[in-house]
């Protein structure tokens, strides 16, 4: 199956679910995750850049110019959208901000597309003239929510921050699946005793729930380190090995 970004044709990874065996697409970026994991802040920027771009194209149509991605320490929130179109600027013109807070890189994958995505829902609500936030751009309203919903977000309500809890959906989990991402190995020691509720808030959100484990589940072949992720429980094998696949 050729690829949109290259043209060129990826091998499929054969796997076996109880009796029977499979043949899916191996992920976009299968050559990169296998040879260069995300240990690195570098590769870690570069691997955000392509999943704004990914996310942009799935629930977005491209609608969106890609933005400066930054990982700064954000204390009590998961990230941010900055509203001035001039936050960065170059001889290549100016530019938004997002930014991904550093000591939550190596939350499950999935969390971190839901981070990235709630704040390309801010975004893409500012560019229409949508006002989705109040109270110092940190009570998220009902034009957030819908929003949201309508671009692969679960959406739970806070009573001090409004519509500001975002989880991924099951239409983004598949995504995540398809695409064969990987989790982000690297994160700042941001410890403060702190924990995060929500995603995205613009100025933090107060002391709460711990955040949540993964919602899908890693499965490895031991013998040849092909991988894939399920969102339950499941029996798996590698038909090039033909043996039973890990979960890890």
């Amino acid at each position: 199956m050729p690829t949109k970004a290259t043209g060129k044709r990826l091998m499929p990874t054969h796997i076996k679910r109880g009796h029977s065996y499979y043949t899916v697409p191996s992920p976009k970026f299968q050559g990169e995750i296998r040879m260069k994991e995300l240990t690195s802040y570098n590769r870690a920027a570069g691997y955000l850049n392509k999943l704004f771009d990914l996310l942009n194209a799935e629930f977005f149509e491209s609608a969106l110019s890609r933005p400066t991605i930054t990982i700064q320490s954000t204390p009590k929130a998961y990230g941010h959208f900055s509203l001035r179109d001039d936050t960065w600027i170059s001889k290549n013109g100016a530019t938004h901000e997002i930014n991904i807070g550093a000591g939550t890189l190596s939350r499950p994958i999935e969390e971190v597309a839901a981070t990235l995505l709630h704040e390309m829902v801010h975004y893409y609500n500012y560019e229409r003239h949508i006002q989705d936030v109040s109270r110092g751009n940190t009570y998220h309203n009902r034009r957030f929510k819908d929003s949201a919903e309508a671009h692969g977000l679960i959406v739970e309500h806070r009573d001090k921050y409004g519509w500001s809890h975002t989880a991924p959906s099951d239409m983004l989990l598949d995504f995540v699946l398809e695409n064969g991402l990987t989790d982000i190995l690297i994160n700042r020691n941001d410890y403060g005793g702190y924990r995060i509720t929500g995603t995205g808030a613009h100025n933090g959100t107060n002391a709460g729930t711990p955040s949540r484990t993964s919602s899908t589940r890693k499965y490895i072949c031991p013998s040849c380190g092909n991988s894939v992720r399920a969102t339950k429980d499941v029996n798996i094998g590698c038909l090039d090995c033909m043996v039973q696949m890990i979960e890890v």
